[in-house]
């Protein structure tokens, strides 16, 4: 049973990431499984509901990274409550592994096409897609860079976290995917010199 109810969240999720959320029914899931609709609802309510249970998984997932990586899982706050620090090689460490995650995870990658496919059909997945991709690890890096003491963290921010968006794409558009992966990682190891 546990095996069904996991082929159907992959499934699923790949099947988002090829032609979209809206695009896909609750029939064409379980006829990529070749299962009934009832098997699949014995499981799941309804689409929304693999849905929801894919941005919990990616939820946890991205705790789980922070927490491997020796950085803070929430944003450092103003108020010193989890006012956590992390070291500029745990954050280069981090980064690395944060972009071969959103890129060779077969769950995180589907996750990410699916965002930025969906992002601009619904107002709910362009605010996954920012969160996720955009301004959430923007405003992650800039709280890591101030709680550091660093000056200008925005602006400093902006300048870290740019060229990994632009490796996204740099990565999704090769055959040679090492030489992507070799270039972020050269910049990452000089990012944060000073």
């Amino acid at each position: 049973m546990r095996d069904t109810k996991e082929q159907i969240l992959r499934t699923a999720l790949r099947l988002f990431a090829k032609d979209g959320y809206e695009a896909v029914s609750v029939n064409a899931i379980a006829s990529e499984l070749n299962i009934t609709k009832a098997a699949l609802y014995k499981h799941y309510k309804n689409k929304r509901d693999i849905f929801d249970h894919i941005v919990a998984r990616m939820e946890r997932r991205d705790a789980e990274q922070a927490r491997t990586h020796d950085v803070p899982a929430e944003t450092p706050t103003e108020n010193g409550k989890n006012r956590r620090t992390a070291s500029p090689e745990a954050i280069i460490s981090f980064s690395k592994a944060m972009f071969r995650y959103w890129t060779e995870d077969e769950f995180a990658s589907s996750f990410r096409k699916m965002l930025t496919l969906e992002q601009f059909r619904d107002p709910e997945m362009n605010k996954l897609y920012q969160q996720y991709l955009c301004s959430g690890p923007l405003s992650y890096v800039r709280d890591l860079f101030a709680a550091l003491h660093l000056p200008r963290p925005q602006e400093k921010a902006v300048a870290f976290y740019a060229p990994m968006f632009l490796f996204y794409s740099l990565y999704d558009g090769t055959e040679n995917k090492t030489a992507v992966l070799s270039e972020l990682d050269e910049y990452l190891e000089n990012a944060l010199r000073p």
